[in-house]
């Protein structure tokens, strides 16, 4: 295969640019984003699973060495009390630690691990439509420029420019709930190192985790109408501190008052979710990562799934015969999972309720753990995880 050309630099993007690279093929990123600080407000947790995948692509040093390790878990109810407190994800392996990072972190280091291997990026490279044709695939962006290969892959995310011609009558849905981030140095919850909380409140979901330097990262969950767009944009953290600690008053945990310690770095969106049976390809183009199947965030899933697209993605491309034969293989390992993790995360969103369903049938059985070991571990043959 010839240049692939990647839309995105991002998550996705950036780890499939890495592990397309390590399968020895010729990948260049396009980041609309100036800089590669998009969305540096944010923080999120990887997982174990997407722990292993940044192993498989030698990137593991890039990631450990920002934001901090999550070793246990605990649970508390409305009342305060603790419910549980267990291990969390592959504890014992340093490499497969849960991981908290703010996004933009988690961007930079990955953007930089693809300097450092020859990967060119090129920021400012706003997307205006794809020309999809028998022998190549062709980006044009809004300054002018082309850039033409052999494949080109989707990874822009939720508001997918790649995404239109491939499935234009797909469009994310609201997943039921509002979900607000924020930090402070100004409480001190109880907890322990390395520990997340997750708190059942009466009104609201509700976690937090200290950072090793004090700092208390949170997250909260509030069913309701989706905030409109203007309301986000014109929102003021004191409009969503007072919001919140009224609700997070009502029960006896920590979060009242983690919240109201919070001054002005408290950022809120909606939990949105792409339907289940989107389409992901065309002749020449493939969508991962959110523009593929976003989920809602109740789960955690959503940065772990991007970098497990990469891997699987790049095994194909380098074992499969031709490039379609490679991406029919790619969406039959990864729709099950994905689609698996959309329904249950929207499910925890929604009170219990599936989501939106395009005209597919139902999704195959989501595959078991040691077969997603198989599918990312690199020097396993992907013909022989599906033999």
């Amino acid at each position: 295969m010839g240049r692939i050309v990647v839309i995105g630099g991002g998550i996705a993007g950036m780890s499939a640019a890495l592990a397309l690279h390590k399968a020895g093929l010729d990948a260049a990123v396009f980041e609309a984003h100036p800089d590669g600080a998009e969305d540096i407000g944010a923080f999120l947790t990887l997982a174990s699973n997407g722990m292993r995948a940044l192993a498989q692509v030698d990137a593991s040093d890039a990631v450990t060495a920002i934001g901090f390790p999550l070793s246990t878990m605990r649970v508390l109810d409305d009342s305060g009390a603790e419910l549980a407190h267990m291990p969390l994800g592959e504890a014992g392996d340093p490499l497969l630690r849960y991981r908290c990072m703010r996004r933009g972190e988690l961007n930079a280091a990955l953007q930089a691990a693809a300097a450092r291997r020859g990967i060119s990026v090129r920021h400012g490279a706003r997307l205006a439509s794809v020309e999809d044709g028998p022998g190549a695939v062709t980006a044009r962006f809004t300054d002018g420029s082309t850039a033409t290969g052999d494949l080109l892959i989707g990874a822009d995310g939720l508001s997918s420019t790649v995404r239109r011609p491939i499935a234009p009558a797909a469009q994310p849905c609201y997943a039921g709930q509002r979900v607000f981030y924020g930090y402070t140095t100004g409480a001190t919850p109880a907890g322990g190192p390395e520990c997340i909380t997750m708190v059942r409140g009466s009104a609201a979901a509700f976690g937090y985790t200290v950072s090793p330097a004090g700092e208390t990262y949170w997250f909260a969950r509030v069913a309701g109408e989706p905030l409109a767009a203007n309301e986000i944009a014109d929102g003021t953290s004191a409009r969503w501190r007072e919001l919140l600690v009224s609700l997070l008053r009502k029960d006896a945990t920590p979060a009242a008052d983690i919240v109201a310690a919070t001054g002005d770095r408290i950022m809120v969106t909606n939990a949105t979710e792409m339907p289940l049976g989107t389409p992901w390809r065309s002749r020449r183009a493939l969508l991962i990562g959110d523009a593929a199947h976003a989920a809602s965030p109740a789960t955690g899933q959503g940065a772990s799934m991007a970098l497990e697209d990469a891997v699987v993605l790049a095994k194909a491309l380098r074992d499969a015969p031709d490039t379609d034969t490679a991406l029919a293989l790619y969406e039959a390992l990864r729709r099950p999972r994905v689609e698996h993790n959309i329904t249950v995360s929207g499910q925890v969103s929604r009170g219990g309720t599936s989501p939106s369903r395009t005209g597919r049938g139902a999704p195959a059985p989501r595959p078991g753990e040691d077969e997603l070991i198989r599918h990312l571990e690199w020097d396993t043959g992907i013909w022989t995880v599906t033999s």
